[in-house]
């Protein structure tokens, strides 16, 4: 931020340092500028990009979950299993009454060839495969569906019942978080988003990181006539889901005035803020300024001041208002 800043207001300021009685002094010239930048922090979660909690489709016993939490799993990894005693008895029977319907149904075609058969005979070992099948790929999914498959890489959140639990189809066993990638959700007011475009790189600061954000989306309005938007951000690099991302965004706001250093301002009992110039015929003189805006070290101002005007920065406190300054 401290160069981001240096680097914007080298286009308002020059520094000068001179020696004057043995008193150094560091004169800013200024330029005057039609608008500034006002950055703010609007802080928000870091969410993994996908979150589940799965559940087996079918009722039964849990005979093994494999998993516990904090473990990390591949996608189509086996996470737990009911007992499917029962389910494999069934696709095996199934399975086999499918190879025998295959076999008679070629041995019928062979026999129709040579007229050994009706059509109706070869029709009948026909539907008899088809009806093999359609159970046999019944009974292979009721056996699939007795295993519990990761969805994604991921690592394990929760996991809500043990080995034993006798179960209904759709209860929640496992909760799994992705861990390859998370999203920024930040609320984010109307003013600040209209500058922003789907793409774009947006500067994040996570822990003690500075890294770059691309914009997904905007959601739209969130009810109840809030002012603000719901800005989705991805990364390529993965951080801890529930951390705090703190996105900056910069906007231009119209106003007259230049950037000054703090340093260079001064308060009276009044409350009155004053900086010292140099006039063009090197006088120090003291002019009123309105403050607009404070950002780190600097202080955006107006007043009386122009372009070429020579703001005393150091060493002012050594000078005097009204004396002639020999440059």
């Amino acid at each position: 931020m401290q160069k981001y800043m240096q680097n914007r207001i080298t286009l308002s300021l020059t520094l000068l340092i001179f020696n004057i009685s043995a008193t150094a002094l560091e004169i800013l010239e200024i330029k005057m500028l039609d608008s500034y930048k006002i950055t703010r922090n609007f802080p928000g979660k870091l969410l993994p990009s996908e979150q589940s909690k799965l559940a087996f489709e079918i009722p039964g016993k849990i005979n093994i979950i494999n998993v516990d939490i904090g473990d990390e799993v591949k996608k189509g990894q086996i996470l737990a299993e009911l007992d499917g005693r029962e389910a494999s008895a069934q696709l095996e029977q199934a399975k086999a009454k499918y190879d025998l319907a295959k076999q008679v149904l070629i041995r019928y075609k062979d026999l129709r060839s040579q007229g050994h058969i009706s059509i109706q005979d070869l029709d009948n070992a026909n539907s008899e495969e088809l009806i093999a099948k359609s159970q046999y790929d019944f009974y292979k999914v009721k056996f699939e569906q007795t295993k519990l498959l990761a969805p994604f890489d991921g690592f394990i959140q929760n996991r809500f019942l043990d080995t034993g639990s006798v179960i209904n189809g759709g209860v929640p066993i496992i909760e799994i978080l992705d861990s390859t990638n998370v999203k920024a959700h930040i609320s984010i007011p109307i003013s600040y988003t209209n500058n922003l475009e789907i793409g774009n790189e947006y500067l994040f600061k996570i822990g003690n990181k500075e890294v770059i954000g691309y914009l997904e989306r905007l959601a739209p309005m969130t009810p109840g006539g809030s002012d603000n938007r719901l800005a989705i951000f991805n990364f390529n690099s993965f951080f801890d889901p529930g951390s705090i991302a703190q996105l900056k965004l910069s906007m231009t706001t119209s106003g007259r005035g230049t950037w000054v250093p703090i340093k260079s301002l001064s308060q009276s009992e009044q409350g009155v803020w004053a900086i010292y110039t140099i006039n063009q015929e090197r006088v120090v003189v003291r002019d009123l300024v309105d403050i607009i805006y404070f950002e780190g070290e600097y202080a955006y101002v107006n007043g009386t001041l122009k372009d070429g005007d020579l703001v005393i920065l150091g060493g002012a406190q050594k000078i005097i208002e009204g004396k002639i300054i020999n440059l």
